[in-house]
């Protein structure tokens, strides 16, 4: 059983320095590692300064795990009652039209706080307060279907950041903390979270015609196969993906990785851990500093959605399952089932 043990950190930050409660800090919180709450918190304060310019603003929700990470976690998408006066928040409107005020990180002290209620993974949306109906952040989520791996996703990204080049894009690759890969392209937050999920379809559609052995957008899974699926609907409002340098709930203690695109193909992701990343921040520093220096568009990528819509008929695909009906949507029915209808 872990300790009543509370520790006071002192936590600097661009407004001075905070108090940070850690409570039970022997809790153990990767007990294949016996890796404990405190060295996550001390974890997080390593990679602070660069997690809090990736989190900047966003509404983030918190993937708690109060049992450890071989617990069930949960996830928290509004602020939690006794939060410090000096978190900001920030409010979000969800795809029932309902409206929420989330934790939005300005300051490593947040996340030393938020890991504190045994927070291991930080989902930021892709908005900044206070506009949070306009993406700043075009994301695509390269996730291998059973049959493939990291090196499988590695492979598809290094097409998809040429994709991106001809659409103005650029492309900020990252692991995902599985076997996966990120790529986050900073826009201009102009356009809402139809189009940017739009551009994303449009993008991923000319990234499987060049390699459609490898990659694919189908969303039913029956259709996918062993290639690398192309998640378009991490683009839509209040899907978020794992920030970098977020650990994941995993039983490795990985972490969501930025990388270089001279790196992607030659990582093991699972080299990317709690205890290993502090040490290749302190050496190599942080491959997205400069991430945010110069912003894109929209403007080709929905020129390509739009000539698909010609060319295919359709151009929509299915939202999940939870998602209200969209317009231009095509029906939720996975291909199998609307056979045997006919």
């Amino acid at each position: 059983m872990a300790s009543r043990e509370v520790v006071m950190l002192r936590v600097e930050g661009p407004d001075g320095p905070r108090d940070v409660r850690l409570t039970s800090p022997d809790k153990v919180a990767f007990p294949k590692l016996g890796i404990t709450k405190r060295e996550v918190v001390e974890y997080y304060l390593a990679v602070g300064v660069p997690m809090a310019r990736a989190l900047r603003d966003r509404p983030t929700n918190l993937k708690r795990f109060n049992d450890g990470a071989e617990g069930e976690p949960f996830f928290v998408k509004r602020v939690p009652k006794g939060a410090p006066d000096w978190v900001r928040t920030c409010t979000v409107t969800f795809p029932s039209g309902r409206k929420a005020d989330s934790v939005a990180v300005t300051e490593p002290a947040t996340i030393a706080w938020a890991a504190n209620l045994n927070t291991l993974d930080f989902h930021p949306w892709p908005v900044r307060c206070p506009d949070t109906d306009h993406p700043d952040e075009l994301r695509i989520d390269l996730d291998p279907q059973p049959g493939t791996d990291f090196a499988d996703a590695a492979a598809v990204a290094l097409v998809l950041r040429d994709v991106l080049a001809e659409a103005g894009l650029t492309g900020w690759p990252k692991t995902s903390g599985g076997r996966g890969l990120h790529v986050f392209c900073p826009v201009r937050p102009e356009w809402d979270f139809v189009q940017v999920r739009r551009a994303v379809i449009a993008i991923a559609r000319r990234v499987c015609r060049r390699i459609p052995e490898r990659a694919t957008v189908d969303w039913w899974k029956e259709e996918r196969g062993e290639r690398v699926f192309l998640d378009f609907n991490q683009a839509a409002r209040d899907r978020t993906i794992a920030s970098a340098w977020s650990v994941r709930g995993l039983p490795g203690a990985t972490v969501s990785m930025p990388l270089t695109w001279d790196a992607v193909g030659e990582v093991d992701p699972a080299e990317f851990t709690l205890r290993t990343v502090p040490g290749l921040l302190e050496r190599y520093g942080d491959p997205h500093e400069h991430m945010d220096a110069e912003r894109g568009g929209c403007d080709t990528a929905l020129e390509w959605f739009a000539e698909d819509e010609i060319e295919l008929g359709v151009a929509e695909m299915p939202y999940p399952p939870e998602y209200p009906k969209m317009p231009g949507e095509p029906m939720r029915v996975q291909p199998s089932r609307a056979r045997q209808k006919d």
